[in-house]
């Protein structure tokens, strides 16, 4: 690349109605550009975290995984509207795993503890998670940026030097964001400059960017209005002059801040700094405590053969069979202990009173699911294929569905923490992609169509093909 430059502040789609373009293409571009690093710093949210470092990897570009989180202004736990609606933002980036790892926790608190119209931290939570972390002070909506644009040099000097003593003198940068044609940026920018040059905390250059391409805006336009249910004609009266937030080329923002190299040349030095290495696909299963002198296979096959014995009467025959042929792949894939967890939890919500689901999924279709009481479905006499569940030829993880009563389900999740560490228990989201025709009707909103013409217009495209995504690119 000409240019040595590193983008250290973009958003991907995962940025939820806030950014357009989707990890894969924001590396893609990168690349385009020649690039040789990125970061990825999604609002408030880790969600594209792993989608980014796989695909930046295949295409041997370095990923630098960050945060883009909102700071309260008092305490986190704070809901006065007029106080604490607002927040600043900052910049966090994963410099080592350890890094990494707070990002999480920061991203998970904020959203379990200051959540208020968005996920919020403190300067409470940055004291206790900001070891392995790189912060830049943030856009225009970043606390040191928002004094400087008010006129209060002191309180941003002491915010400033605050950061450098918390994050540590080679880890805290005042963040220079190139905005075309932006007079609020460009006059912040200069007073950011002074500020380094006062305090002697250095400069690093970004370009902030929510999108790929500068046509790309009205896209982003439509997602505001999506969120906020406002026409395109009234978020623009709203907001007036476009901002180009589009990904910008290196050279472009080197003949910006030509006049401050150094701004320039930090972000190739961070992008030095951060290393992350993640361990994908690996399982880690918490320790299970089996009887002395027993292996997790044998006690798993001791408690299979009571069970058994209870559900069948005899183990023989086709019950045998169909048993040791799913016990064999269990042992040698290394699912015991998981078979062993899901029984225990299930055995302690029955003996306990709380109701439980007979099964579902594939999960139905395994003997020792069904002789360990995890479901309550015969799969001999209805069928059920085991393959569906658990299958050789494509390792993963078991994954078995199972549904408590709703008022009670928090004593099992807290019998699975207490037992086997807080660390082995987590919550999960899935993400539900947008069909076309549920676009269209956002799109005919935010344009202002009626919602009989919106109907129309939905009703031309052809429904999904059953059991096929069709995502919209």
């Amino acid at each position: 690349m000409n240019t040595p430059f590193v983008h250290l502040h973009t958003h991907s789609h995962y940025s939820l109605l806030n950014a357009l373009a989707s990890p894969e293409a924001l590396i893609a571009r990168v690349k385009e550009q020649g690039g040789v690093a990125v970061a990825l710093t999604d609002l408030d949210a880790m969600y594209g975290a792993i989608a980014f470092y796989q695909a930046a990897h295949e295409a041997e570009i370095k990923p630098i995984i960050g945060l883009d989180v909102h700071v309260a202004p008092e305490h986190r736990t704070l809901k006065r509207a007029r106080v604490d609606k607002h927040a600043w933002r900052l910049t966090l980036l994963a410099e080592n795993n350890a890094g990494y790892q707070n990002l999480l926790k920061l991203s998970s608190l904020g959203f379990l503890e200051g959540f208020y119209y968005t996920a919020r931290i403190d300067d409470e939570l940055l004291e206790q998670y900001h070891g392995g972390l790189i912060a830049l002070s943030g856009g225009l909506n970043g606390e040191i940026p928002t004094l400087l644009q008010r006129g209060d040099r002191d309180k941003a000097t002491k915010k400033a030097l605050m950061y450098r003593e918390l994050f540590g003198k080679e880890n805290f940068f005042l963040e220079l964001v190139h905005r075309p044609d932006d007079v609020e940026q460009d006059r912040t920018n200069n007073v950011l400059k002074e500020l380094s040059a006062d305090t002697g905390i250095p400069l690093v250059a970004t370009s902030d960017s929510y999108y790929l391409d500068a046509d790309d805006h009205e896209g982003l336009e439509t997602l505001h209005c999506i969120q906020k249910g406002r026409t395109l004609e009234e978020q623009r009266r709203m907001t007036g002059d476009i901002i180009d937030l589009s990904l910008k080329h290196p050279e472009v923002i080197a003949r910006a801040f030509a006049d401050v190299p150094e701004a320039i040349e930090n972000t190739v030095k961070i992008a030095d700094r951060c290393n992350v290495s993640l361990s994908l696909f690996q399982n880690y299963l918490p320790h299970v405590d089996v009887p002395e002198g027993k292996s997790e296979n044998e006690y798993l096959r001791e408690v299979c053969e009571v069970g058994l014995n209870k559900r069948y009467g005899a183990i023989d025959g086709e019950v045998k069979e169909r048993f040791e042929y799913e016990f064999g792949i269990i042992a040698n894939m290394g699912f015991a202990s998981y078979f062993l967890i899901v029984y225990d939890f299930v055995r302690y919500a029955k003996e306990h009173g709380i109701l439980v689901g007979p099964g579902r999924g594939s999960a139905a279709g395994s003997i020792i699911a069904y002789a360990l009481n995890i479901t309550d479905i015969d799969p001999l006499k209805y069928g059920l294929l085991f393959e569906r569940f658990l299958n050789p030829d494509r390792v993963s993880m078991p994954d078995i569905d199972m549904d408590f009563a709703d008022t009670r389900r928090a004593e099992v999740l807290n019998y699975v923490r207490s037992k086997y560490g807080s660390d082995h228990v987590a919550g999960i989201i899935t993400f539900g992609t947008m069909m076309p025709r549920a676009a269209v009707r956002d799109a005919a909103r935010v344009l202002g169509l009626t919602f009989g013409q919106a109907d129309r217009i939905a009703k031309l495209i052809p429904p999904p093909v059953q059991g096929r995504h069709m995502p919209l690119k």
